[in-house]
């Protein structure tokens, strides 16, 4: 009577660890596809989350290659990342879609020393692509967007500018 009891408990631990196995395997997949998961990634292979980005304003740079308001932007939006406010953090994308290694180029060409998002499918942006550029983007801490400057800037005017929506946000 103790050889089909040792048997049947035998089989029971067998599937209660088979069914343990595929729990966790499930498990640390999850957890994986949720760690791979990101709404954009920087030329620097730096991947953000908007929900990581809370609490934090967040400027973000429509520009292109092809527009000279744009190009001549850049020294102030270095100007400007260089000295970034509390809590602050400035992104560029270019308008147009490019590969990563067309964009490397491309901000090697232009000088361009800011962060720069690159533009996919899977990129998931607060705004939508501008109708015209430059265009520059603020988001609150809210991750909403708050402010829409379109046309040429200084990185007096933008810390200005932002100066003024943090204010207005207290």
């Amino acid at each position: 009577m103790s050889v089909p009891d040792t048997q049947s408990t035998v089989a029971k631990a067998k599937l209660f660890l088979f069914t343990l196995l595929i729990a966790c395997a499930a498990l640390a997949g999850l957890f994986t596809y949720q760690y791979l998961q990101h709404d954009f990634e920087t030329l620097d292979g730096k991947t953000y989350r908007w929900k990581g980005l809370e609490g934090q304003w967040i400027v973000v740079n429509y520009f292109a290659p092809w527009c000279a308001p744009c190009l001549r932007e850049m020294p102030e939006l270095a100007i400007f990342n260089s000295s970034l406010p509390e809590k602050t953090q400035l992104f560029a994308i270019n308008y147009d879609p490019k590969s990563a290694s067309e964009l490397a180029e491309m901000t090697k060409e232009f000088n361009i020393t800011i962060p720069v998002i690159v533009s996919s499918p899977d990129t998931k942006l607060p705004m939508k692509k501008p109708p015209y550029l430059p265009a520059t983007f603020i988001i609150g801490p809210d991750g909403k967007v708050i402010d829409t400057i379109m046309g040429e800037l200084t990185a007096a005017h933008l810390k200005q500018r932002l100066e003024t929506l943090k204010g207005a946000n207290e």
